[in-house]
């Protein structure tokens, strides 16, 4: 086993380790892939400003995020066939975000299922993003299903009324269910860790949809049915239908504009998410770092404004703290120490972005993350 210090050596670990066709759905954006690169390289653009003969003892990291105590302000993003990546994936991760103190979001298109999730986890509250379909029946259902489960927010994805095209699952034949194509079996086939983990489990299908829709029984028929789903004529008089459906906390994930942002205000969600769907969906958007300061100073304290894409290292975490974030989220970063390493992977990815946290906020002078702000930056280096 490799000595594990950084993200990358995790991400270096899962593409040995998964199949192709299941790594590029997670490490990859669409079009030419400029906003999924935008989103890391922005932040390396940022520069931090280093003090000395500060008193560091008694540092923490604590936080709050839409009032709930987490370990550090970051939650585990929502990403779609996470139980792909590694057999059972969805429980996996979320064991490891419980014993660590910080937020799982589960996906609707998980492939384990809220009940699973909520099972394996000892009715541990976490968090479920829902994707608006046609379908408000089942929309309804699903709500339903994950207040039974202790669901603790509603994560209200907003920019994926339509698909942006990706160009390596086509390439790859990613596709409900996977296309088996003679290149693909011969790269599973080199994959023996990942093989013999999705043998031994009954964890292969969207968990939250297959035998919860009529006519839905099976992968096979899943794919007919998804592809007519997503929702065009999404508006936010469905958010308002969602949100008194839900009742409780409702966070808005998707926002990259200041009017959007003022619109999530006004629609009464606890929190939003500026995010650009890991540069999955509009190929040539800003970074999601370029654009927070914006969200943050157009909708000051009237909502609590997070943030996800592109954030790999505690040091990113930091920066976005620092530019008015009292949240984040990671995605990619999970999926690479789940899909290198299982549950213990997921794990070392929480442990590195915390320590990495911990000594960049000591090295800027700093032993509280919430007194963390825009003064721990160089001036010119970061977005206004």
């Amino acid at each position: 086993m490799p000595v594990i210090t950084n993200i990358e050596d995790l991400r270096l670990l899962a593409k040995s380790r998964v199949p192709r066709m299941f790594y590029d759905y997670a490490d990859s954006g669409s079009w030419t892939e400029s906003t999924y690169r935008a989103n890391t390289d922005d932040f390396g653009k940022i520069k931090l400003r280093q003090r000395v003969a500060v008193n560091l003892e008694g540092r923490s990291t604590a936080s709050q995020m839409i009032g709930q105590d987490v370990a550090m302000p970051v939650a585990i993003a929502p990403t779609g066939l996470t139980g792909m990546q590694h057999a059972d994936g969805e429980i996996k991760a979320a064991r490891a975000a419980k014993a660590f103190g910080v937020p799982f979001t589960l996906s609707t298109m998980s492939i384990c299922s809220i009940e699973d999730v909520a099972a394996n986890t000892g009715n541990h509250p976490f968090w479920f993003q829902l994707y608006v379909m046609r379908d408000r029946g089942f929309i309804e259902r699903l709500i339903d299903r994950a207040k039974a489960a202790n669901c603790s927010a509603l994560v209200l994805t907003l920019d994926l009324q339509i698909l942006g095209q990706r160009h390596k699952d086509l390439k790859n034949g990613l596709s409900a269910p996977p296309k088996l194509t003679i290149a693909n079996i011969i790269n599973m086939a080199t994959k023996p860790r990942w093989c013999m983990g999705m043998a031994g489990t009954q964890r292969r299908e969207f968990g939250n949809i297959v035998g919860h829709v009529s006519g839905v029984d099976d992968m096979g028929s899943l794919s007919d049915w998804t592809a007519k789903q997503f929702d065009p004529q999404l508006n936010w008089g469905d958010v308002e239908w969602i949100k008194k459906r839900w009742g409780g906390k409702l966070i808005i994930k998707g926002i990259l504009d200041e009017e959007d942002a003022r619109l999530a205000v006004a629609s009464g969600a606890d929190a939003l998410i500026v995010s650009n769907h890991g540069g999955r969906q509009l190929d040539g958007a800003e970074s999601s770092i370029a654009v927070l300061p914006r969200i943050v100073a157009a909708v000051g304290d009237q909502i609590e404004v997070h943030v996800d894409g592109g954030i790999r290292s505690g040091q990113d975490v930091l920066k976005a703290v620092a530019l008015g974030a009292k949240g984040t989220y990671i995605g990619r970063a999970f999926l690479y120490g789940l899909g290198a390493m299982g549950e213990a992977g997921v794990t070392k990815t929480l442990e590195i972005i915390h320590k990495e946290l911990d000594l960049t906020m000591a090295f800027c002078g700093r032993t509280r993350v919430a007194d963390v702000d825009r003064s721990i930056l160089v001036p010119g280096t970061f977005p206004t």
